[in-house]
């Protein structure tokens, strides 16, 4: 019955989001631990930014994307099995076929986001500023309690 479904349907959604404001009002972030997932995952990530670089330096695409492949499979290993910390960067650093190539150049974490800063800054500008603006009473501190 829609005089029924419709009512507790915005109670529900309600609800929803009490339970997402008391999760997110926790949140919080630890910088180093999000530079220690990039150090441990942009080298994996850069693969192929060093093979372009390996092939205008010269080398042969195939030979340089099969040393890729055996020294990531190889890190990937020690970093899945062992614990260990990627060694990526030092085997490649070690391989003849990547001396002519900037490695650590290639592990510019900025080379791989893209758009997204200016993207976040436009949907902020455009889109919550203005709400926030529009609603800013109703966007006082409230403090909701949440027993589950």
């Amino acid at each position: 019955n829609r005089r029924l479904t419709l009512p507790q349907s915005f109670l529900a959604i309600d609800a929803s989001l009490v339970i997402y404001r008391n999760v997110a009002s926790g949140l919080v972030v630890y910088p180093k631990v999000i530079e220690s997932n990039l150090a441990a995952e942009l080298p994996f990530m850069a693969t192929e930014e060093i093979l372009m670089a390996g092939v205008r330096a010269g080398g042969d695409r195939q030979d340089l994307h099969e040393r890729i492949r055996v020294h990531s499979l190889a890190a990937a290993k020690e970093v899945k099995e062992e614990g260990r910390p990627n060694d990526l960067m030092e085997r490649l650093q070690g391989d003849a076929a990547f001396a002519k190539v900037d490695l650590l150049g290639a592990l510019d974490a900025q080379r791989f986001v893209g758009r997204a800063p200016e993207q976040v800054d436009a949907f902020v500008r455009d889109v919550i500023a203005p709400v926030r603006k529009r609603y800013a009473t109703a966007l006082t501190e409230q403090k909701d309690e949440l027993r589950v």
